[in-house]
């Protein structure tokens, strides 16, 4: 679709376009409105290069190239030409005149064209435009018509039917033998409402500004007038006041060189030669004339004054070119901004993805961390397969005699029989004490370097409010281990029993302290406590027990 699209456009271009440099000049506006997408600037700069109405049609071939977001902007700045035919209806004896100024005609290689319109005025009213082409006048075709046939035509009926196609541009030209140039309706400024006439042989066909003007002369008892009378040329024709002597009555009424004389007591001078024009001025004493101040000042004027003339629009165009390198200038430093705005943005943008790539990466670390210490939590510390059902007997915990022993709190050193401890599977006490003697053999967790000499127990504590038990100690104190400093009353470990200050405390739910420094031990007794379950294991090495003897005094 692209490539057809691209394929028609070169087509058309070639078809409209011989020279190859306009030819470059227009793909390199378009390449570079697809960098910038300043669309407004696009047009402006197509309308360098299509610049007459055979070369209209390069603005639809265009348009497909043009991105969707942009297509409606595009119709509004273009040309809109239409091929339709539109027919008005105007009076030409209506008291303002047509309302319109036209240029053009055969003379001038071009159609004839609407450059100006009275606002609300008749042609105003009905819909015409600045940039139409006459293309019929009265049911004729005006194709090979001069300028002044065509104003000519247009006087022979009292109502004007006209018909119209819109192009949008209008022709500039000063002579017949200047080359014959083209301006865009927005970009054309035209000098009717000054009084001139139309540079390229326009002729006004009436209106509120032509600064039309009737005077009235009475020649009774005077010498004459006191001006002269010349016709214009053949692109501006008509007759012309051509002189006007100092303090003559002409003067006196405001008659000034240039003035065009358009009627004299009815009589219509647009068509009229300087014989019959000279007639009717001295058939009557008494004048009413209707003149178009300064309609032909530019015919009179003396070298000098063509000279200050020309000066004077030298300056205009030189200021006009002032202002148009400003307003380039301008532009250009606004791009600038524009372009650094964009850099800008643009950094800030990255530097937004890169931080949220950062970001990003960081969350995806933290999470596969977090992945990894909660597997190795479950590892640790999760439900393990509870243990097969035990054969338990309950065995009474006696007291120790008074003068031998001293109990340690909840936990009695009496020794059982042999026998008996080879039946019991599991002793405890009141408080809850379990030690498992089958099935489990806490010493298969160590070493034997690592348990020699020492009393191992495996311990079940309920978790019941706070275990309340203190440790210190650890591989890297003087002590060399983790071992009991306090058991607080009330606590889970002072209700078990089975647990006194002084013991070592081997390993946590399975987890070895033996080589742990304090901290470690702390933390993983607290885990193990609040994580799930209702017990907690303990393996301790029990301290010996301290035989006191009888207390004696001695005098």
């Amino acid at each position: 679709m692209e490539r057809r699209v691209a394929r028609e456009f070169r087509h058309k271009v070639n078809l409209l376009i011989d020279n190859e440099a306009e030819k470059d000049y227009l793909y390199d506006v378009l390449r570079m409105y697809h960098q910038s997408m300043n669309l407004p600037v696009l047009v402006g700069d197509l309308k360098l290069v299509i610049n007459e109405p055979s070369r209209l049609p390069l603005f639809d071939a265009i348009r497909p190239l043009i991105p969707l977001k942009h297509q409606v902007e595009y119709d509004q700045l273009t040309p809109k030409r239409s091929r339709k035919l539109k027919e008005v209806r105007l009076d030409r004896l209506h008291p303002e005149g047509l309302g319109i100024s036209v240029r053009g005609g055969v003379e001038f290689s071009c159609g004839l064209f609407i450059s100006q319109l009275v606002k609300g005025g008749q042609a105003d009213n009905v819909g015409l435009q600045v940039g139409d082409e006459i293309v019929r006048i009265n049911g004729y075709s005006i194709s090979s018509c001069t300028h002044e046939e065509v104003i000519n035509l247009i006087r022979t009926k009292k109502i004007v039917s006209i018909k119209v196609r819109y192009i949008g541009m209008i022709p500039v030209k000063s002579s017949a033998d200047e080359h014959l140039k083209w301006q865009y309706v927005d970009q054309f400024v035209s000098d009717a409402g000054e009084g001139k006439g139309s540079v390229a042989g326009l002729a006004s066909s009436g209106g509120r500004d032509s600064k039309e003007k009737k005077v009235f002369i009475s020649l009774i008892g005077t010498k004459g007038m006191g001006c002269s009378i010349s016709s214009g040329p053949t692109q501006k024709p008509g007759i012309f006041i051509s002189n006007v002597k100092p303090g003559s009555l002409s003067a006196e009424v405001g008659l000034e060189v240039g003035d065009q004389i358009v009627e004299v007591n009815g009589v219509d001078f647009s068509n009229v030669d300087h014989k019959e024009a000279v007639r009717v001025l001295k058939s009557s004493r008494t004048l009413t004339i209707s003149v178009v101040a300064g309609a032909g000042k530019e015919l009179f004027m003396t070298e000098e004054e063509r000279q200050r003339e020309a000066c004077l629009r030298e300056q205009e165009r030189q200021e006009l070119m002032h202002q148009k390198r400003l307003a380039l200038e301008t532009n250009k430093i606004i791009k600038e901004q524009q372009e650094k705005e964009r850099l800008r943005k643009l950094e800030i943008s990255q530097k937004a993805a890169e931080e949220e790539e950062r970001y990003r990466r960081e969350i995806e670390q933290i999470t596969a961390e977090e992945e990894k210490f909660k597997k190795e939590w479950e590892e640790d510390w999760g439900p393990k397969e509870p243990p097969k059902p035990l054969k338990t007997v309950t065995a009474e915990v006696h007291p120790a005699p008074h003068s031998k022993h001293k109990h340690v709190k909840g936990v009695a050193h009496d020794q059982l029989e042999t026998d008996d401890m080879d039946e019991v599977i599991m002793k405890q006490d009141k408080q809850g004490f379990q030690k498992y003697l089958e099935d489990f053999d806490p010493y298969s967790m160590f070493t034997p370097e690592q348990i020699m000499g020492k009393d191992v127990r495996l311990l079940r504590i309920k978790k019941e409010g706070s275990l309340d038990l203190a440790v210190e100690g650890g591989i890297d104190s003087p002590i060399g281990k983790i071992v009991v400093s306090a058991i607080y009353e009330g606590g889970a470990a002072d209700k078990h029993g089975g647990i006194v200050k002084g013991d070592e405390i081997l390993a946590v739910n399975g987890k070895i302290l033996i080589d742990s420094r304090l901290a470690e031990a702390q933390t993983t007794l607290a885990k193990a406590w609040n994580m799930g379950g209702d017990w907690i294991d303990l393996v301790i090495a029990a301290s010996p027990p301290k035989e006191y003897d009888d207390e004696m005094t001695f005098f």
